[in-house]
């Protein structure tokens, strides 16, 4: 069975936020995207979460780096994030 820390950008530290917000398996997070996930943890666990986890997350759903997110997606994170 696959762990959250199996997917990309996810170490120790948002594995554990992510379950402290009631997101236990990687098909969880897959399910409810990264900004939801991202809200659930600002709500549930780290109301400073920043723009970087927002992108983490993002990567882990789509199965890469936040690096590689494509830039027409890392504008969408911001515009996002900014509207929070």
């Amino acid at each position: 069975m696959e762990k959250l820390t199996d997917l990309p950008n996810i170490g120790p530290k948002l594995a554990g936020h992510l379950t402290k917000a009631g997101v236990e398996t990687p098909e969880q997070l897959r399910q409810m995207g990264a900004e939801e996930a991202f809200l659930c943890i600002r709500a549930q666990v780290d109301p400073t979460a920043c723009l970087h986890e927002l992108e983490a997350l993002a990567g882990a759903v789509e199965g890469v780096r936040k690096s590689l997110l494509p830039p027409e997606r890392k504008a969408e994170l911001i515009s996002w994030f900014r509207g929070l």
